[in-house]
């Protein structure tokens, strides 16, 4: 892409004097599972797989989201599974993901360090889903698809974190309800959710949907995952098929607990050094930087972010730069990294077309930050409220300007005092004091 150059750019905004900034640790209250691959062994057990036959086959159904310890999680699953005799196959379910291929969703999974030597069974990465029915929701008539790899399978089940979606709030969000209609819908079955659940509502799409695919295929259960605030397992348990729907929401409720937040809610410009796929659905968490950018839905109340600058995408990420829309702000380095084939794919089966707009690239960190100080107008380094992240995953350490300080909560604890200096126009903090917040 033709992004102007510094030289092309330099001379339009005078550049300001930036404030300075306090590092800051931010560890509230929260609760963390000791053994959670022993405890996903147990939650295996729970479920009701008595009456399968010896040597029955168990597609093992697992998405694309930087869970923690998922590879080891899904690795106890499959072993378990093959202590009690059955025959696993891990199915991905992750709708689109990977450029909608089998490679890609078999990359995507490697790069989450799942691969058939880690955990010890096939992987069935094929894409071809089956037409199960089509039922009315709203005025929709909705096509329900399923993994043809999974529903060949004797018995199926799926492991997937519990958490707050990035385009809705419902009762139910993201967790085994979404993996089993939209993960393992494969692309024709995530494209026909979201086409219908944009007019109609994610909830009742899901709800209809997941009906379905119960009557007319194996599911014998899932296994939930909460997690913490620092992205850890807090819970684990089993929730067989036909439950999914009564008990996710009180699941959803602690995992809202422990969601990861920024310490403020009003922030002038949020910074964010990367965004990827293993983050979040939308390449940066929708609730933690406050936009959802969909049809039909308000977003979040809180935080009030007015600008956001993302510096980069994560390597795990592949080149899928889906929420490189959600920012105001980027800069060539993370324009080179993109991979619009990858980008569009998740753009065009989920319909949420923002997510994957460019924003205004910048050629440098040095000029974005002119950019968007610049664009806040009435700039004034004493008072403007900048929080920079490494990515709305990794809360626990980030940076505010020194106008923020006094409005952090008792959680946060500053532990340093920094500087922004730039290298050839790229950012970099400087002249920390360790020890003495007040330095």
């Amino acid at each position: 892409m033709d992004v102007p150059d510094r030289s092309d750019v330099d001379g339009l905004i005078d550049p300001q004097p930036l404030p300075g900034f306090a590092r800051v640790r931010y560890e509230p209250r929260t609760e963390r599972l000791d053994d959670p691959v022993g405890a996903a062994r147990g939650a295996l057990d729970a479920l009701d797989l008595d009456g399968l036959p010896a040597d029955a086959t168990v597609a093992v159904g697992v998405g694309s989201r930087g869970i923690d310890r998922v590879d080891e999680i899904t690795g106890a699953v499959v072993d378990r599974l093959d202590e009690r005799g059955f025959d696993p196959v891990v199915v991905p379910a992750m709708g689109s993901h990977g450029g909608a291929t089998p490679e890609g969703q078999r990359e995507v999974l490697a790069a989450l360090g799942i691969t058939e030597e880690t955990v010890g069974a096939p992987i069935d990465a094929r894409m071809e889903a089956e037409r199960l029915a089509t039922v009315p929701v709203g005025d929709a008539e909705t096509p329900v698809y399923f993994s043809t790899a999974a529903r060949s399978a004797d018995a199926v089940l799926v492991v997937n974190r519990v958490k707050a979606h990035t385009n809705f709030t419902g009762p139910i969000e993201s967790g085994l309800a979404k993996m089993t209609v939209v993960g393992l819908g494969k692309q024709r079955g995530a494209k026909s959710f979201h086409s219908t659940a944009i007019a109609e509502g994610y909830v009742e799409t899901l709800t209809a949907a997941l009906d379905v695919i119960e009557r007319e295929t194996p599911m014998v259960g899932g296994i939930a995952l909460v997690e913490n605030f620092e992205e850890e397992i807090g819970h684990v348990e089993s929730v067989p098929a036909g439950s999914f729907l009564d008990r996710e929401p009180e699941l959803l409720e602690r995992a809202y607990d422990e969601m990861p937040t920024l310490p403020v809610d009003d922030v002038d410009l949020l910074v964010v050094d990367e965004i990827g796929k293993e983050i979040s659905g939308a390449g940066m968490d929708t609730n933690v930087i406050g936009r959802y950018r969909v049809l039909n839905a308000p977003d979040p109340e809180t935080p009030d972010i007015d600008l956001i600058y993302v510096r980069g995408l994560t390597e795990a990420t592949k080149g899928n730069g889906n929420g490189i829309g959600l920012a105001d702000l980027t800069r060539k380095s993370a324009v080179d990294q993109l991979d619009l084939k990858k980008t569009y794919a998740n753009a065009l089966t989920s319909g949420s077309l923002a997510k994957s707009k460019l924003p205004v690239v910048a050629p440098d960190d040095e000029f974005a930050l002119r950019t968007a100080l610049a664009a806040l107008g009435g700039y004034d380094p004493e008072t403007v409220r900048i929080v920079w992240i490494r990515n709305t995953q990794d809360l626990g350490e980030l940076r505010v300007s020194d106008a923020v300080v006094d409005d952090l909560p008792e959680a946060a604890e500053v532990v340093g005092r920094e500087t922004v200096g730039f290298d050839e126009g790229t950012a970099g903090f400087e002249g920390a004091t360790d020890g003495d917040p007040n330095a």
